[in-house]
């Protein structure tokens, strides 16, 4: 996105319902709750909730070449994907930065992809651009289709609307990990799915699960979740520096072992031979002053400047939480200081990625190469 970019912001009608309080960006347009974020967040934990996402890009591809031609220029390894099979995907610049991230499931006559909503239009365009001669069609349908996220760990089935299941944390085939373990993963419990519904029939799909005794929560418990599930955001985690190891994200989102795409030097480079310049973080905050940093917080050490916060949450058993990527030689045992306006807010930091940025499954280093393949021969 550019400056000059502008950025439509979609009101969902759920906002006009009594006590929705509207959330800021990035997530202009729905509720950030309703009334009662911590009991919000506690019926999310219950699996019986569900969010007016409306707010959500959807892109879509249609065509018999659909599949390959994502692939080939995505981190993800898409053809022969499954009607109705959940994943991610990365799109990357030359260098191996994050442009887009989008969630990935196909109906069997189309791909969906779901981004963050200011990523779509960009997302759709950049794809058309790369259409060539291929059997392909890309539309930005967002006006036409609107997200509810639930806390359900389900696909979709035939005959039942477009669904997209969060595959994280669980590291897929192909991929590997910079971060915990699949089961010692604090996401591990998170159950999370996006399900499309027309926009024109929102407000229908949302009395509908009221009245099956499900509870709205706002963005708040939504975002509280992720943070503590430590899930990357596009609109929030990334910046323009960023590559996928530093947020633990090749876990769900990159294939390895597939073919050529943009970005894919960086990413071998770094998993085999190098490591991330930059670590996620997870930061538990002080929350004594009643401080909340805003997102893109300067982090410092001391009086050194050593990250930045990306996503920051209040949570209803944590309290106040965030995301950091730091510098990677940061000491991990070390207090972090984050910028806030009207004083700084004291954090402890755990580790997510490991300064020493390397994965369970990095090729072991070649043996030094001689100069011959044989000792020298002594002459007489």
């Amino acid at each position: 996105m550019t400056g000059d970019d502008v950025v439509q912001v979609r009101r969902s009608p759920v906002l006009g319902r009594r006590g929705a309080v509207p959330a800021l960006a990035p997530d202009e347009g729905v509720a950030w709750h309703y009334g009662d974020p911590f009991g919000e967040q506690r019926a999310l934990e219950r699996r019986n909730a569900f969010a007016d996402l409306s707010h959500t890009g959807v892109v879509t591809v249609t065509g018999s070449d659909r599949l390959t031609w994502l692939h080939s220029l995505t981190s993800q390894h898409l053809t022969g994907l499954a009607p109705r099979t959940s994943t991610e995907l990365l799109v990357l610049d030359p260098q191996g930065h994050v442009e887009h991230a989008a969630g990935v499931v196909d109906d069997g006559t189309t791909t969906w992809l779901l981004t963050d909503g200011d990523h779509a239009a960009p997302l759709a365009a950049w794809l058309d651009r790369m259409r060539f001669m291929m059997r392909v069609e890309v539309a930005d349908v967002t006006d036409d289709w609107a997200a509810i996220g639930e806390n359900v760990r389900a696909e979709g089935q035939e005959g039942e609307p477009v669904t997209w299941v969060d595959p994280w944390p669980t590291v897929a085939p192909g991929a590997t990990r910079y971060g915990p373990a699949d089961d010692a993963h604090p996401g591990v419990d998170r159950a999370w799915r996006l399900v499309l519904v027309p926009r024109a029939t929102l407000l229908d799909e949302v009395r509908a699960r009221e009245d099956a005794g499900w509870t709205l929560v706002g963005t708040w418990a939504t975002e509280a979740a992720r943070v503590a599930a430590l899930r990357p955001r596009l609109d929030l985690d990334v910046d323009d520096r960023t590559i996928p190891h530093e947020l633990d994200w090749l876990r769900t989102a990159v294939h390895l072992a597939k073919g050529c795409y943009r970005g894919q030097e960086t990413i071998a480079r770094v998993h085999n031979l190098g490591r991330p310049p930059r670590r996620l973080a997870f930061a538990h905050l002080d929350g004594s002053e009643n401080l909340l940093p805003e997102p893109g917080a300067d982090v410092s050490v001391g009086e050194k400047v050593v990250g930045r916060a990306t996503s920051v949450a209040m949570h209803h058993e944590l309290g106040p939480i965030a995301l950091v990527t730091l510098k990677r030689n940061v000491d991990p045992a070390a207090d972090l200081v984050v910028a806030a306006e009207g004083g700084v807010v004291a954090a402890s930091q755990e580790v997510v990625v490991a300064a020493e940025g390397v994965t369970p499954d990095r090729p072991a280093p070649r043996a030094p190469v001689a100069r011959g393949l044989a000792p020298r021969q002594r002459r007489d």
